[in-house]
């Protein structure tokens, strides 16, 4: 589709003929594992454009799996298994046993799928393919079936909007212009347009055949999802994966699909409306299960008919400051999902720089707030996810560039060059606080961060109301916060204390002869209510307490 004044018009008889040159070429490629798609020549960009039908397979998971934590797992950073210092899925599949003994439920792959950047994984350039520096598609289906033998799902990231520059489809488009049967899979104009600006940056790049669209930079140009086999082949990629037993995905950008204008460039109506086409073809599938990164509005892609759970982006910066003891922040943690939909994905840091530095520099190594952070979003609603290192109060690199402090090598041990990660050289050094927070000594430490991990995870694991009960009767006192999870008969009481000094409250709204049992920390007295149906607690400083409630 092109024009001369930066407004999409309908496609020239040459477009067409493009389209129709590149249908055609989705309907000829032979998929390289046999019986997954149908039988065709190879692309002439070297590409495979197969068309991949829909075969489902019954999930081995247990129901509701995905109501618990999830490990997001940079795989290049999280154990190295044949000493090349860059990790690998026979690495991931190694530390299966680690996850499960901390509680986790699901894992997200960061991009695992060939890319040119080296690093990251996001400029995809074979979205069917893996990136050989971690294995084969014979080491992700191993990977997977260890991972469902423990009950893990596994849902990877799929980069949706753009592809890398390198990408065999955009290479041809930028060595034949509108020749190319790929040229119309992304978004060209004959001049650049004018008054464009996201993020401070001109989205589009000139060159000899055009100028074209690219949301995060040059290097990854944007894929034109306003022609129908620009969709067709991503929904046969998904497929690709799905097909295999993979459990979900989490989709990358998704308010940025369609651009229609200067101003009107993200999340528009096309954009959520191809979310629901993808949630709808994964979820076809049993027990899968989908998360979506739509840093603007994620309140709005969580809905059920676009894509049924988001980050919640917004809510990370307020736990940080509710665990400083902020009461500001204090009562918009305990608002949140008053109104937020309880499918909301919860973090408190992530891969990128502009959701925060690892938590162990944003709270500058206070381990008592530390706690207190993990527990506001792991017992509250919504899917958590930790962020691999987070368990173990991993710290972030300094001295590097953009996102690679957050990106370091996983710390097993105190070794201070390897970290446990690998014999050989990491590809990138290990985090400044190793010696103290790795794995080894955090497991012999009944008091370490990653014990207490572990038994808000058991919390959730084994009280259903944890897991997926409703929100009710939030409330902030002082620096204070209560509220109650509901799920059939099981009612749990979780209170937080952010302060620094002990906190009392009096529960007024219970039935008399109530009983308040605790289950973190065990070894208390049960709390009876009275004849009027009040009880007096009280929480220490800069702690946690939770009780199941029986009538």
């Amino acid at each position: 589709m092109l024009s001369t004044a930066g407004v999409f018009i309908p496609a020239t008889r040459v477009a067409l003929q493009r389209a129709v040159r590149a249908a055609l070429l989705l309907l000829g490629v032979m998929l390289s594992v046999p019986g997954m798609a149908a039988e065709a020549p190879a692309t002439g960009a070297g590409i495979d454009t197969s068309t991949v039908p829909e075969r489902r397979q019954t999930s081995t998971l247990p129901a509701g799996w995905q109501h618990g934590a999830f490990m997001e797992v940079f795989v290049r950073a999280y154990q190295d298994s044949n000493g090349d210092g860059v990790g690998d899925l026979r690495g991931l599949t190694r530390q299966l046993d680690y996850l499960k003994d901390l509680g986790i439920k699901g894992i997200w792959l960061m991009p695992i799928t060939a890319n040119a950047d080296g690093d990251h994984g996001y400029a995809t350039t074979d979205f069917r393919a893996i990136d050989p520096a971690y294995g084969t598609l014979e080491d992700f289906d191993e990977l997977l079936r260890q991972a469902h033998a423990r009950g893990i799902g596994v849902i990877m990231d799929y980069v949706i909007n753009h592809s890398a520059r390198q990408h065999p489809m955009f290479a041809s488009a930028l060595q034949q212009g509108p020749a190319s049967p790929f040229y119309d899979w992304y978004v060209w104009e004959n001049e650049p347009p004018m008054g464009w600006d996201i993020w401070g940056k001109n989205p589009w790049t000139t060159t000899p055949q055009g100028s074209y669209f690219a949301t995060f930079g040059p290097h990854m140009p944007d894929f034109n999802f306003k022609n129908p086999a620009v969709l067709a082949y991503h929904q046969s990629s998904l497929r690709f994966w799905l097909n295999r037993g993979l459990d979900g995905y989490r989709l990358d950008a998704v308010p940025h699909l369609v651009e229609n204008s200067a101003k009107d460039w993200n999340d528009q109506p096309e954009s959520r409306r191809i979310t629901g086409e993808l949630r709808t073809l994964i979820t076809a599938y049993p027990q899968r299960h989908v998360v979506c990164e739509a840093t603007a509005n994620p309140q709005g892609y969580a809905a059920p008919d676009i894509c049924g759970s988001a980050f919640a982006f917004g809510l990370e910066r307020n736990i940080v400051h509710a665990a400083r003891g902020e009461k500001k922040a204090i009562q918009a943690v305990a608002d949140y999902f008053t109104t937020a939909p309880q499918t909301m994905a919860t973090f408190v840091a992530n891969h990128d720089i502009f959701a925060g530095e690892r938590l162990w520099d944003q709270l500058r190594g206070n381990r008592a707030q530390y706690k207190l952070a993990a527990a506001s979003y792991l017992l509250q609603p919504g899917t958590p996810f930790i962020y691999y290192g987070e368990e173990i109060g991993m710290a972030g690199i300094k001295g590097l560039p953009g996102d690679e402090p957050l990106r370091a090598p996983m710390r097993w041990t105190a070794d201070k060059e390897r970290g446990g990660f690998t014999t050989g050289t990491p590809f990138r050094p290990v985090s400044p606080n190793a010696a103290r927070y790795n794995v080894a000594a955090q497991l012999a430490d009944p008091q370490s961060l990653l014990s207490f991990y572990k038994s808000m995870l058991t919390l959730r694991n084994t009280l259903p109301s944890l897991a997926s009960g409703s929100y009710e009767a939030p409330f902030v006192q002082g620096q204070l916060m209560g509220f109650r999870r509901t799920l059939g008969g099981q009612t749990t009481l979780v209170l937080i204390n952010y302060g620094t000094r002990s906190a009392r409250t009096t529960l007024t709204t219970l039935s008399p002869g109530a009983t308040l049992a605790p289950v973190y920390p065990q070894g208390r007295a049960p709390v009876v209510a009275g004849p009027r149906g009040t009880a007096r607690l009280s929480v220490p400083a800069q702690s946690v307490r939770v009780y199941t409630l029986s009538l």
